[in-house]
């Protein structure tokens, strides 16, 4: 379908508003305007919600650096803030600001209006109007929110109307149906909207769901089907409870699956995804749609193979869309075809017998439950192509033991030419203890073993602790100028430590039975 045939959607966003009502989410002044810049500058999305009027004095001084930057910007029109049916309070809290646009927050629904504000329906659209004519006079644009619309439509259809009218008479631009509870599923959703825009066919409908079913994409789509023309949503789909509708999520469903189109660069949403992850602390799930860490993953070989033959894994949520890269993570379920895709985005080449060692090595550690990401492989082929071949000495078992109030113990066994030792000592670490107890051991067969002369450890960037760790240990040879280094490879660094020192006795024993 042609961009031309595609129906324009407008997206609200209100990660600055609706979304700081998660729980322990506090942005500071300076956070919300950059949230702001991104959002609207960056990303694209038609208006933010940033502010609920009479808040704090912290949100009255994020409310006047975003609406002078959007000002300044030509953007002022985009920035909105809630209010209140107050009379003048609210208006004059977002005038003073510098704000332009306040979106009123108004009872949909007759249990609301009796039950929480203690009012009869009559004198809270008395109250309604009074505020919406307060607001024309001071040159503020207003939206209305029907809060808790979703029941309201349902239980007391008859409030609704009364209510559109009132709001018909002092010609608000938009009305927002707000599913307050997320309780609607998709068939819901188009029978109320269907009902609303064939009762009042000239307003302006936008849709505000919340995520308490995990279905507020589909009811976003539902909703603009029927007759909806904007949707509302928040970045990683913040909000209270299970939060709000998700931005990238939403984007890529009304594009995907419906003759319709928004203003938002999908290649921009991860990166204002994560931005909003560091500022709130709330951390995006790993298979979130779109921009959780391992969704643009396969980790199946026959995943791998079928991409190398002709992206048969591949649908319409290309990473390369979103600004992201197909990655092919190694482990037990691997194949020839992951490491080879890997590999191929590394630029390097392996012969058919060094590719055999490197999957069993990936394999071997897809069993201890690590995964091997592209940043490992590097580590892991050094290893693997530096181990020697004639494994004469293994360390055949150890244990070390560190606390805090005791001095680390360690006790090792060794197997050389099918016999084995047993070494026990302490040291002043782990390592420590397990090179003195390794001594012992070894002084048995006659195996001499060298001076430690550098020991250094690092793991791919990225900061996960449960990263691959490369462990390089320099020894001191034969003569003075005799050196040698050892490389191992763990997802624990005490074992890359004596993997390494393994490597480094099997160099010693070869180069002793070659003298002998």
């Amino acid at each position: 379908m042609s961009a031309r045939e595609r129906t324009r959607v407008a997206v609200m966003d209100t990660t600055l508003r609706d979304g700081e009502q998660t729980p322990e989410v506090a942005y500071t002044p300076e956070e919300k305007l950059q949230l702001a810049r991104m959002l609207l500058a960056d990303v694209g999305v038609d208006r933010i919600e940033i502010a609920g009027t009479r808040v704090s004095e912290g949100e009255r001084d994020a409310a006047r650096k975003i609406c002078r930057w959007a000002k300044r910007n030509g953007m002022l029109m985009r920035v909105e803030m809630l209010g209140y049916c107050d009379g003048k309070k609210s208006v004059d809290w977002l005038r003073e600001t510098g704000g332009r646009v306040m979106n009123l927050l108004v009872k949909g629904s007759e249990h609301h209006c009796t039950g929480q504000l203690r009012m009869t329906p009559e004198a809270h659209r008395k109250q309604v109007a009074t505020t919406l004519r307060y607001a024309k006079e001071q040159k503020v644009r207003c939206g209305v929110y029907l809060e808790d619309w979703s029941s309201g439509i349902k239980d007391s259809p008859e409030y609704v109307f009364a209510m559109m009218r009132t709001l018909g008479e002092h010609a608000v631009d938009r009305v927002y149906l707000a599913d307050t509870l997320g309780i609607m599923a998709p068939r819901d959703v188009r029978r109320s909207v269907e009902l609303m825009t064939a009762t009042f066919p000239d307003v302006d409908y936008e849709f505000h769901c919340h995520n308490d079913y995990g279905l507020s994409a589909a009811n976003c789509l539902a909703a603009v089907e029927s007759g909806c023309t904007g949707v509302h949503v928040s970045v990683n789909g913040l909000g209270e409870r299970a939060g709000n509708a998700r931005l990238a999520e939403v984007v890529a469903v009304l594009g995907d699956h419906g003759p319709f189109e928004t203003g938002v660069n999908e290649d921009r949403l991860v990166s204002v995804s994560r931005t909003v992850e560091i500022f709130s602390g709330k951390d995006i799930s790993a298979n979130a749609p779109i921009v959780g860490a391992d969704v643009f993953t396969q980790t199946a070989g026959i995943h791998a193979d079928g991409d190398a033959k002709g992206d048969l894994y591949e649908s319409r949520l290309a990473p390369k869309r979103f600004g992201r890269k197909r990655r092919y993570a190694l482990g037990k379920l691997s194949g020839k075809a992951s490491l080879d895709q890997n590999l191929g985005q590394l630029g390097i080449e392996l012969s058919a017998k060094d590719r055999e060692q490197v999957l069993s090595r990936i394999v071997e550690l897809g069993d201890k439950k690590h995964t091997v990401v592209p940043e490992d492989l590097r580590f892991i082929i050094a290893d693997v192509l530096k181990t020697p071949k004639d494994q004469m000495v293994q360390i055949a078992g150890y244990d070390v033991s560190v606390g805090s109030n005791a001095s680390p113990e360690a006790t090792v066994t060794v197997a050389y030419r099918g016999k084995e030792a047993m070494g026990k000592a302490t040291g002043g670490g782990g390592y420590d203890a397990f090179m003195n107890a390794m001594k012992k051991a070894v002084k048995k067969f006659g195996i001499d073993v060298p001076r430690l002369l550098d020991f250094r450890v690092r793991i791919p960037p990225g900061g996960r602790t449960s990263a691959l760790v490369e462990t390089l240990i320099t020894w001191r040879g034969e003569g003075p100028e005799d050196s040698f280094s050892t490389l191992a490879v763990d997802s624990d660094q005490l074992a890359a430590a004596i993997i390494a020192t393994e490597k480094m006795l099997n160099v010693v024993a070869a180069r002793q039975a070659k003298t002998r």
